[in-house]
């Protein structure tokens, strides 16, 4: 079983930074990709960015050159820098990682972007 706990969310001004954070436990041997995807109420989730084990990233448009995406293989953590935060960053952003052909996800933690 994997336990994915995520860290970071909170309420921000329009042009601010958050840092996310989601470290994984429980019985791992490799993981894959990791991810990072926000869902407003009423809407489907969203990819936001992604990391493969071999570091490539990639990212939604409405977030490049803002976010960045980085992993530490050895905590099993995968983080996403926001900077330049705008109000429609507003979600709940949910970590996602495959362990083999498994996906898991993080509970979710609130951006809120707002003056």
């Amino acid at each position: 079983q994997v336990q994915l706990v995520e860290s970071g969310g909170g309420l921000v001004q329009p042009g601010g930074s958050l840092r996310l954070s989601c470290a994984a436990s429980g019985t791992i041997f490799t993981i894959n990709r990791m991810g990072w995807y926000r869902q407003a109420p009423g809407k489907e989730r969203e990819l936001v960015a992604v990391i493969t084990s071999g570091g490539s990233t990639n990212y939604v448009d409405s977030v490049k050159g803002r976010f960045t995406i980085s992993r530490d293989n050895a905590k099993n953590t995968v983080y996403l820098q926001m900077n330049s935060l705008k109000p429609e960053d507003t979600d709940v952003y949910y970590c996602n990682i495959r362990v083999g052909s498994s996906l898991y996800w993080g509970q979710g933690t609130q951006v809120t972007v707002s003056s």
